[in-house]
């Protein structure tokens, strides 16, 4: 079953400030997502919200990194010292890259090609798009004025992605909820979740809001052993193919799985293992293509491969490339 998603606008934009989230918590996202592993749900007002912010978070970055600079004035009795020449130099050099980077990082912001924004425009395509109708607008401006959270301001923003959530997350499925707003913190603990709207959540949807300040949190109480994209890709892959029910989508696996150069030791038995349990993969073994992916991948991987299993493996699935030698003669 898909994991149901949703991310607030500010942690779509603490990628264009100061954070300690790495674009490869973006990359991850998209993984599952392709892998038809998580859902994510995306109002239009987080599409505007993070459209009108993008320039002004990225503005406040360049300020305070713009300010940042280093000491050119040194004490006269450090201009004895060779010491003082190449700190001298390095500055220089900084500051010379410095420029450099910053042309760069204009050029890029203004063609909205920074990787962030690359991602980000990935993820939303391929997101669960919810419109802002009118009726939609109407509950959040109730729900604001009536004093139901979340709201602030005199802006009803919170209230309307709320109002999206509530109608388009279909019933019985827990909803992973990752924002750093205080609208939505416990008044008694901001690491928990509004009561309110958990007790609402629970009420009208039957299920429960897993709640996250940050994407690294999430991915660390979901994926905790997983660091890079790469490898959560290969785990999905190789967990689809140990359940593999056809022929067809056993090789588009092991397709995909081609691709990659290097497994862990656990991958590669995982993968072994599967060539020789799942009948759908071992019934096609002979295939021209399905036995060039497995004997590839065995000579790339032995090393890491249980003895017994690589003897099973070379037993029961032959390599085609190598011929067979005739009976002897009688």
């Amino acid at each position: 079953m898909a994991i149901h998603l949703f991310i607030d606008t500010n942690v779509y934009l603490k990628f264009y400030h100061f954070s300690n989230d790495d674009l490869e918590e973006l990359s991850k996202l998209m993984v599952l997502m392709d892998n038809d592993q998580l859902e994510l749900h995306l109002p239009e007002q987080i599409v505007n919200e993070f459209n009108r912010n993008r320039e002004t978070k990225l503005a406040d970055a360049l300020k305070t990194f713009n300010q940042s600079k280093l000491s050119t004035q040194f004490p006269q009795f450090c201009k004895d010292y060779k010491e003082y020449e190449t700190l001298k130099k390095l500055i220089k050099d900084y500051d010379r890259e410095k420029q450099s980077l910053l042309k760069n990082l204009m050029l890029k912001i203004e063609t909205h090609t920074l990787q962030a924004d690359k991602i980000i425009e990935m993820l939303f395509q391929k997101a669960n798009y919810v419109s802002t109708t009118p009726e939609l607008v109407e509950k959040g401006r109730l729900r604001y004025d009536i004093g139901n959270p979340p709201g602030k301001n005199k802006s009803y923003g919170d209230a309307i992605n709320w109002e999206c959530l509530l109608e388009n997350v279909e019933n019985n499925n827990d909803l992973y909820f990752i924002a750093d707003d205080k609208d939505y913190f416990s008044e008694l603990d901001n690491t928990n979740f509004n009561t309110f709207l958990a007790r609402e959540w629970k009420r009208k949807k039957f299920s429960e809001i897993k709640f996250y300040k940050t994407l690294s949190d999430f991915f660390k109480d979901i994926f905790p052993e997983i660091k890079l994209a790469t490898e959560l890709e290969k785990d999905i892959l190789i967990s689809k193919l140990i359940e593999s029910g056809n022929f067809y989508s056993s090789r588009q696996l092991l397709q995909k799985l081609s691709k990659f150069e290097s497994f862990s030791t656990e991958q590669a038995n995982q993968y072994v293992s599967a060539s020789l349990n799942n009948s759908q993969i071992l019934w096609i073994s002979e295939d021209e293509d399905i036995n060039e992916y497995l004997h590839d991948f065995v000579e790339k991987n032995k090393d890491k491969i249980n003895v017994e299993l690589l003897n099973e493996f070379y037993r029961t699935v032959p390599n085609l490339k190598i011929p067979v030698p005739p009976p002897p003669p009688f």
